[in-house]
């Protein structure tokens, strides 16, 4: 038998799932990952805990089914993107907490960059809007407050990078300093272009570029793990960043595919192939997986709050004891009885980019029930996951291609079938799940075995993906249109001044 161990290190958890060659996983080890709250709007992570943690499980997910290196073919990272460490060289120790990619604390010196003109000349290069949500001023932060950073980093004794980063340093045990494109891509410091670090805009904001990573292929030779670690080397084979791995893992290789997962957020991504696609709508561009030096692309929507929405049911309003009862709580009520949510916690993501916007809870009446509200909240996901689409639908179409004729989905809310349904309501098109849901690590294995020749190209896993089960619509187009004007009534009541 072939295996392929998938590092999937998350915001919330470290782990690690062993897969079989036709893409079952066989084991899964999970370990919870703290998060750190210095003060409103800041989020950390400690890098040694994310190391110790992804390290055990991995070692777990081997033991727990009797395998050694040597039944491993190759090794691959996915991870959290944006959130940034920066360590030293020398020792290995970071320098500061992992700044997380929620984090808001760069926000002041983006609003000096859209001030100063700089958006059109940012987006150009690197496909993204100017957002703290990126890697770019977390970096500035820590070389301008933690004492002697930069001058460490001018003289090339500090190392910058992503979590895949910062694993890939550690399991080889500082032999290499490397991101792939991906990762880099959501840096606001990469020239998506030529696959590269921009000189122009690393100056602009002040980084060294002796700071910064490698960047290759998402699917290539990254060394080999250190032979203690987990008995023998291992081949490391494969690096994205989680959401275009997941769109990897869902098999969309080409033009027009698109996937949807559905986390603590929603992160839709369409693949636009080789066409970098500057978005009309609030989208992102970003670099799709690459398995060749060859450029992907695929535009990007985040909605912040997704399934962190049923979280606040359960710990802010106590309207459930566990997340899974909130479907047999919504189902009890035939809608929603008009009450609409938009769950603008943080403010809102792609396409309105409303970060001042606030939660609202609209249309109550005297018979407004707590399942009302949860049913509410449900559909609050599929709402801006449709948003989303639409906006994905009207880029596409701008640039010559055809509208979405299906969407495949994962994440842990993907398992709730009224929502599938609902959003398959709402789109108007088929919506897919997959028989495997683990499509992130399972991307991260399917560009480890690419490297390592257990697959001979993308042609043979898509014919390793099989669907699960298809959510039809079932709801007049018009009827679905008017929920949607519905929708975008309630955010502008949530947008307002």
């Amino acid at each position: 038998m072939t295996y392929l161990l998938a590092l999937d290190q998350g915001t919330s958890s470290s782990r690690s799932i062993v897969f079989d060659a036709q893409g079952h996983p066989v084991s899964v080890a999970q370990q919870e990952l703290p998060q750190i709250y210095p003060r409103p709007g800041w989020v950390e992570h400690d890098p040694m805990e994310i190391w110790r943690g992804q390290l055990a499980t991995a070692r777990q997910a081997m033991a727990e089914v009797g395998l050694k290196a040597g039944d491993i073919s190759a090794l691959g990272i996915t991870n959290q993107r944006e959130t940034t460490v920066i360590w030293n060289r020398k020792t290995g120790h970071p320098i500061h907490h992992a700044i997380v990619w929620q984090d808001r604390r760069g926000e002041p010196v983006c609003a000096q960059l859209r001030e100063a003109g700089h958006a059109a000349l940012i987006q150009s290069r690197t496909g993204l809007l100017i957002d703290s949500y990126f890697s770019a001023t977390k970096i500035k932060w820590l070389l301008d407050q933690v004492g002697g950073a930069r001058a460490q980093a001018e003289r090339g004794e500090l190392a910058f990078g992503t979590i895949d980063s910062w694993l890939l340093w550690q399991l080889t045990g500082g032999a290499l300093h490397a991101t792939d494109v991906t990762n880099a891509s959501r840096t606001m410091l990469f020239n998506v272009h030529d696959n590269q670090w921009d000189g122009e805009l690393l100056a602009l904001l002040g980084i060294p570029e002796q700071l910064m990573p490698r960047v290759l292929p998402s699917s290539a030779h990254f060394g080999q793990t250190q032979a203690a670690l987990l008995g023998a080397p291992i081949l490391i084979g494969g690096v994205a960043g989680d959401q275009q791995s997941a769109l990897f893992g869902q098999a969309c290789f080409s033009e027009g595919m698109a996937k949807n997962t559905y986390g603590t957020g929603c992160f839709m991504l369409m693949h636009t192939g080789s066409k970098f696609q500057t978005s009309s709508n609030g989208l992102l561009t970003t670099s799709a997986a690459q398995v060749t030096a060859g450029r992907e692309f695929a535009t990007e929507g985040s909605v912040f709050v997704g399934g962190a929405v049923v979280q606040w049911l359960r710990d802010g309003l106590r309207a459930i004891r566990a997340s899974g009862e909130v479907q047999a709580l919504a189902e009890s009520v035939a809608d929603s009885g008009g009450v609409m949510m938009v769950p603008a916690f943080t403010g809102l993501g792609a396409p309105y980019w409303k970060p001042d916007a606030r939660g609202t809870i609209t249309g109550l009446t005297r018979g407004t029930t707590m399942a009302h509200i949860a049913r509410a909240a449900l559909e609050s996901i599929a709402y801006q996951s449709s948003a989303l689409l639409q906006a994905m639908s009207r880029d596409a179409v701008a640039a010559g291609g055809a509208p979405l004729a299906e969407l495949r989905v994962d994440g842990g809310a993907c398992v709730n079938d009224l929502l599938m349904q609902f959003q398959a309501d709402l789109l108007g098109i088929a919506v897919v799940r997959p028989a495997v849901t683990e499509t992130t690590a399972l991307g991260a294995a399917w560009l480890a075995g690419l490297a390592s020749g257990v697959y001979s190209g993308t042609g043979e896993l898509s014919g390793l993906w099989k669907a699960q089960h298809r959510f039809e619509p079932a709801l007049d187009s018009g009827r679905a249109a008017e929920l949607m004007a519905r929708w975008e009534h309630a955010v502008r009541q949530a947008t307002q001044d």
